[in-house]
């Protein structure tokens, strides 16, 4: 979708391709092309994204990862809003958390703070004790700033891009969840 409406607009979507993901719609057309309007562009490309499912799975380890954790310890964090969010998870079936920040539930999105503290905030965990899964380095900086620990999946963005990362993973299908005692959780990877 990106890619139609850079063209429908006489853009290269090669330029921004590159730092789209995991950041507000609105936010990557004000960068992309700040000369037109980027609520009304923003609203647009929405609007198709809200209905669009094809493609849509999960990535291979996504829903054992989300079972093995349990809904009381995980939480969704995206820059994305809550309709297109909601219907990914579902066409890719996997459940949603009772903690769900989307960029309707915040002022600031990712490089920003803000949507992850907010998260520990009602899962009642200390920052520091979270663990944040993420594919981008907006979403990195955004984790390191609330001070969380991060494991980066290689799978939107080479590893270079992901330094930030205090583990890097080729894939959801490597991080393996227990519960070595009760309130405890331990990530581990699995080898190749």
């Amino acid at each position: 979708m990106w890619r139609t409406w850079a063209a429908s607009r006489g853009i290269d979507a090669g330029t921004f391709l590159g730092f789209a993901h995991g950041r507000r719609t609105s936010e990557t057309v004000r960068l992309a092309a700040p000369y037109l309007d980027a609520h009304a562009e923003a609203a647009r490309l929405d609007a198709l994204e809200e209905v669009e499912t094809r493609g849509l799975v999960a990535f291979p380890g996504a829903a054992g990862l989300l079972d093995a954790l349990g809904p009381a310890c995980c939480a969704i964090v995206t820059s994305g809003t809550r309709p297109i969010a909601t219907l990914r998870l579902a066409s890719a079936g996997l459940p949603a958390p009772p903690v769900f920040i989307t960029a309707d539930d915040v002022r600031r999105c990712k490089p920003d703070p803000e949507g992850y503290r907010a998260a520990a905030a009602r899962l009642g965990v200390p920052a520091a004790d979270c663990v944040v899964v993420e594919d981008s380095p907006t979403g990195l900086a955004a984790a390191r700033a609330a001070g969380m620990r991060a494991i980066a999946v290689l799978t939107t963005y080479p590893a270079a891009a992901l330094a930030a990362a205090d583990v890097r993973v080729p894939a959801l299908a490597v991080l393996r969840a227990a519960r070595p005692r009760p309130g405890a959780i331990a990530l581990s990877i699995a080898e190749a």
